[in-house]
């Protein structure tokens, strides 16, 4: 049988840029255009289709319909629009946040107009619309109180309207604003809120592609949690498998109550969910100089991870209670619970039929530490195994 191919999409950095050069271009040419052509990072050209198109004389705006493939995106068909003007209206004054989280751009030196000189004023100036976020914590690629735009997807943008509007064509800056009309509700369905993106979605993407079923935006949301968690001051990272494994921890462990038994608060930035890359968490881990992590997870992850996947939604269900049949049956206290293990259909039903053995229990969470500990070298490391029944079964 012939495997379908996979269809790779686009980052909503692209999709930006596309919809930028387009209103761009229609501003300059005074015209409506039907799409264009951009350049990615790598050098790839890719014609994006234009939607929405309008023009005056100082103002043009259109969309692009996000096409992420066949990679799993919550984005996956968002309009994302982009406005280009000569002269800034005035809805496009930055949007107003709350006090405690918003942090205002650094002024420059200079006595020209708005306190910047005039040779130092940004030539292109992106903002955030309707469902474009606002970063509210460090550790991200832009600083607190700036528009949730990474600085590759800028740097396209930029790049793209300098060349339809050379500087010297064009004395006075160039204004962009990005939005994405249902923005605020998708970024409820992310992890955009425990990063301290706030009041929508951010603008992501350093290749401009999405490759189908490559997992990096989860992988790049790990590495953005982490760096997070740093620079908020936690040293202890609490990486789960799961919500429900991470709702025990916290219960277990305390928001704001306890890291590590060394009096030091444990904030909400603290947790990590991971998912099934759980490889991956404890390299970058280890990379970024974490000091100590928690494992969180429920039984049947667990021997995933004591069996040594580096990913726990690998389909090993058999392969991995043999293993699990094999270490009872070589540890003389765990013996006699070889009985019905050979025979059992997953994890968690050998774990209720032997009604949370400890020994069964302990012996399983050594091993994942003992794997943990092998990715993940010079960090202190605990696992916490959260029950079914929303209890903590085992923590050391």
């Amino acid at each position: 049988m012939t495997m379908k191919r996979l269809r790779s999409g686009y980052t909503t950095g692209a999709c930006a840029t596309a919809a930028a050069t387009g209103a761009a271009l229609m501003l300059r040419n005074q015209g409506i255009i039907g799409d264009v052509e951009i350049t990615l990072p790598r050098g790839e050209t890719v014609r994006f289709t234009l939607h929405g198109q309008q023009v005056s004389d100082a103002e043009a705006t259109c969309f692009v319909v996000k096409e992420a493939g066949d990679d799993p995106d919550i984005t996956n068909g968002a309009e994302i629009h982009a406005a280009v003007f000569l002269v800034p209206p005035d809805y496009l004054s930055p949007q107003p946040s709350p006090p405690k989280l918003f942090l205002p751009l650094p002024q420059r030196e200079g006595r020209g107009e708005g306190g910047v000189k005039c040779e130092e004023a940004p030539f292109v100036i992106i903002e955030g619309g309707a469902g474009i976020g606002r970063v509210t914590k460090p550790g991200l690629a832009v600083p607190p109180g700036e528009w949730a735009i990474n600085p590759v997807p800028r740097r396209m943008i930029t790049e793209a309207i300098q060349k339809v509007f050379p500087r010297p064509q064009s004395p006075v800056p160039i204004h962009c604003l990005i939005s994405i009309p249902n923005g605020e509700e998708l970024a409820k369905k992310t992890l955009n809120a425990r990063l301290g993106i706030i009041g929508g979605l951010s603008i992501l993407g350093t290749t401009g592609i999405v490759r189908p079923i490559s997992a990096q935006a989860w992988t790049d949301t790990i590495d953005a949690a982490i760096d997070v968690a740093l620079a908020c001051g936690s040293e202890t990272v609490v990486l789960s498998t799961g919500r429900t494994s991470e709702m025990v921890a916290q219960g277990k462990l305390g928001l704001g109550t306890g890291d590590w038994g060394l009096g030091k608060p444990f904030p909400e930035e603290a947790f990590v969910m991971m998912g099934d890359h759980v490889g991956h968490a404890l390299r970058a881990c280890a990379r970024k100089g974490v000091k100590r992590v928690i494992l969180a997870g429920q039984f049947a992850k667990l021997l995933k991870i004591a069996c040594g996947h580096e990913q726990t939604h690998v389909s090993s269900s058999e392969l991995d209670l043999k293993h699990l049949l094999a270490w009872v049956s070589e540890t003389p206290h765990a013996s006699p619970l070889t009985p019905h293990i050979s025979e059992a259909a997953t994890a968690r039903g050998v774990l209720e039929a032997y009604r949370n053995d400890p020994d069964l229990i302990a012996l399983v969470c050594n091993k994942a530490r003992q794997f943990a500990e092998s990715l993940a070298h010079g960090m202190e490391l605990k696992v916490l195994l959260a029950g079914y029944g929303g209890e903590v079964l085992y923590f050391a």
